[in-house]
């Protein structure tokens, strides 16, 4: 099961290592099918990276600050710096991709 995470969380948790961001909103229906793709992801690259999701209605100041403006948007981190940003929902063949070229 994915670990959902609050905004101060969130700083502890990027520090270090690979991290993939999940932002959304639990009213967006991409949102929850993402979800599915990403308990998949999660399982097939556990060593490799930490899959968090971020509610954006209970982390407000989080998903501005980090300029969210649509739902999903995925957000791959390592040691805190941004690598890559995608937005809408995506396919594990391409989330597994993007944590691999990390």
């Amino acid at each position: 099961m994915l670990r959902e995470i609050t905004e101060d969380e969130f700083y502890e948790d990027i520090r270090e290592g690979l991290v993939l961001a999940d932002f959304y909103s639990p009213t967006c229906g991409p949102c929850k099918m993402l979800s599915f793709v990403l308990e998949d992801v999660d399982k097939a690259c556990k060593d490799r990276a930490e899959i968090v999701k971020i509610n954006v209605d209970e982390n407000e100041r989080l998903a501005e600050k980090y300029g969210i403006i649509a739902y999903p948007t995925m957000i791959l981190l390592k040691n805190g710096e941004e690598l890559k940003r995608v937005i809408g929902l995506q396919q594990k063949p391409a989330i597994l991709k993007m944590i691999e070229e990390a």
